[in-house]
This record gives C-alpha cells, structure tokens and sequence, in this order.
C-alpha cells in the first residue's frame, strides 16, 4: 500500500479515516477538498483540476481522499489500493450536520482555506442519494479493478477500526 484511494459519501469519514491511515503507515495524505476549493467555495476549473489532479498521482505514495466523481476513476487507476468507506447515510448526514455546527466559525484542516461550512440542503438530499445514484457507480468501478488493486470495503465504524489495527499490525 503505497498509492492509496479512499472514497466514499460525504459525512462516511474519508477525512478522518485518512490522517489515520496516514499516522499508522507515514504516507502522506492529500485531501482533494483542499486541492479543487478556492475561497469562497469556488471552484477550480475542469482542466486546471485535472491538471492539478495528473501531478498529484505522479507521487511515488500518497493517501488521496476526495468524492469528485469526475476524476474517480482516474485516481483508482494510478492508485494500488482503494479504500470505499461505505456507511449508512444516516450516519453520513448525521455526521455533516455535525461537522456544521462545530466548525460552522472555523477551518477545517481537510477543506480549503476560506470555505467556512455552512448548512446546504442540496449538499444533504445529495449525501441522502448517495447510495441510489453514486454508490453503483462506485461499485462498477470497484469490480472494475477487483483484480488489479487491492480492494477494501468497509462498513461500519468497527470494520474501520479493525481495518487501522491490522494495518498498525502488519
């Protein structure tokens, strides 16, 4: 595990599984959110990300963790481990409401500079879809590269923990 991908909705814990994951192997972790947000949650031009996104893979190891289904597929295809947080979306607009009202003043060390978190409805009806509409497309992709990369599918926040454990193990 050297180039490793971590998806998933927003709110299944990418972010936090990440500097984790990133703590336990010494991989450094690159948060998408920090590379494609300018201030003011502008965004980045198409081409200028994509850009951006064919240098970052051009790293010997790195932990991305990032949604932006445009370029899902080409970060799975430069990556040798992907990692699909996949839990419930309650739990997943549970956890954004959260992180709203925490960091509703404040910087998220995940998010670009001057992206103050606010309460946006479409954001949560799009986290409440997730499993409808992106997660087969996820999982197409999954099976995709089932026999090229290694693969892990975790489910609740036990199978995360025990995920970190074996890898602090191993």
């Amino acid at each position: 595990m050297k180039r490793i991908v971590v998806i998933g909705s927003s709110g299944a814990g990418k972010s936090t599984f990440s500097r984790r994951l990133g703590a336990t192997t010494g991989i450094d972790v690159i948060h998408l959110d920090r590379l494609f947000w300018k201030p003011n949650w502008t965004e980045t031009p198409r081409d200028e990300w994509k850009e951006i996104l064919r240098e970052t893979l051009k790293g010997d190891s790195w932990i991305l963790d990032g949604n932006f289904g445009g370029t899902r597929e080409m970060r799975m295809e430069a990556s040798d481990t992907i990692i699909f947080l996949d839990i419930p979306r309650i739990v997943c607009v549970w956890r954004v409401l959260k992180r709203v009202a925490f960091y509703k003043k404040g910087d998220r060390q995940d998010m670009a500079d001057g992206c103050d978190e606010r309460f946006d409805w479409k954001f949560l009806i799009w986290i409440w879809n997730y499993p409808k509409i992106s997660k087969p497309v996820v999982e197409n992709l999954l099976e995709k590269f089932r026999s090229e990369k290694k693969i892990s599918v975790l489910r609740s926040s036990a199978e995360i923990e025990n995920f970190l454990l074996d890898i602090k193990r191993s």
